[in-house]
């Protein structure tokens, strides 16, 4: 049965934890790099109830397995991430789901939406079956940005890909209203999001856009909230005590203001 929470980002800023899953345990990798690993912990619906003691309304959960080869997913792990969060917090799945088997498979995990990304970039039409299908609310559409281009296949390097500007314009003509926008040169390095990609996306004025990569402190978040990004990921500097989640969480709820804000 499909999860019935349906939370929108559209009532405010949102900052989405993330928890990234490789084997079962709970993972950073810098720029995408599958060499370049940092474990993080062995028990992620730990995680996901540390996240919503924190205060955090949704939950961004990466399978790192299904993005890496599209086969082998993590559901049961998605699943228990889930019911650790409770009714109360929204996550939206991403990694692997590369068929309408795999986006349904998802949402009946319990995910409020899921992400797709290379099926969405080879298969336009696949977005727009999908948003017919389960709803533009529960489909978010991944932009993983290098050299301009947004590319899929777990950022392979040498992967194809489609100039980010056109691939957005194509997307939301087939129905998506939410794209994540990840700088995969800053993906895990602590050293700030690329504003000018995010606030290129966000001048197109086409749908809402969730910063993702190098958003590491209060000054950050502020960034992307001011120039009109709708959320924002954070993943490895709540690890490494670098951001405080409910601190940040709080500041979310407040009126922007960059200058007072505390870069950490």
């Amino acid at each position: 049965m499909l999860q019935s929470l349906q939370p929108q980002l559209s009532g405010g800023f949102q900052l989405l934890p993330a928890i990234d899953l490789r084997g079962g345990q709970v993972v950073r990798l810098a720029e995408g790099d599958f060499a370049r690993e940092t474990v993080y912990g062995a028990d992620p619906a730990k995680v996901a109830r540390s996240f919503v003691a924190a205060g955090a309304r949704w939950i961004h959960v990466v399978d790192l397995d299904g993005a890496r080869d599209g086969g082998r997913r993590q559901t049961d792990v998605v699943a228990r991430i889930v019911a650790a969060a409770g009714a109360s917090v929204a996550c939206q799945v991403a990694g692997g789901l590369r068929d309408e088997v795999a986006v349904e498979a998802a949402l009946a995990a319990g995910a409020a939406r899921a992400v797709v990304g290379t099926a969405a970039l080879r298969d336009p039409d696949f977005v727009a079956r999908l948003v017919a299908r389960f709803g533009a609310d529960r489909i978010a559409i991944a932009l993983d940005v290098r050299d301009g281009l947004a590319v899929g296949h777990g950022w392979v390097a040498g992967a194809s890909g489609v100039p980010v500007d056109e691939a957005l314009a194509m997307l939301s003509d087939c129905g998506a209203r939410t794209f994540v926008v990840t700088a995969i040169e800053r993906d895990g390095l602590l050293n700030g999001p690329n504003l000018e990609l995010l606030g290129r996306m966000v001048g197109l004025r086409r749908r809402a856009i969730i910063a993702s990569a190098g958003v590491s402190s209060l000054a950050d978040i502020a960034a992307v909230r001011s120039i009109g990004c709708v959320g924002a990921v954070v993943g490895r500097a709540i690890y490494e005590g670098r951001l405080d989640l409910a601190q940040a969480v709080r500041m979310t709820v407040t009126p922007l203001d960059i200058d007072g804000a505390d870069g950490g």
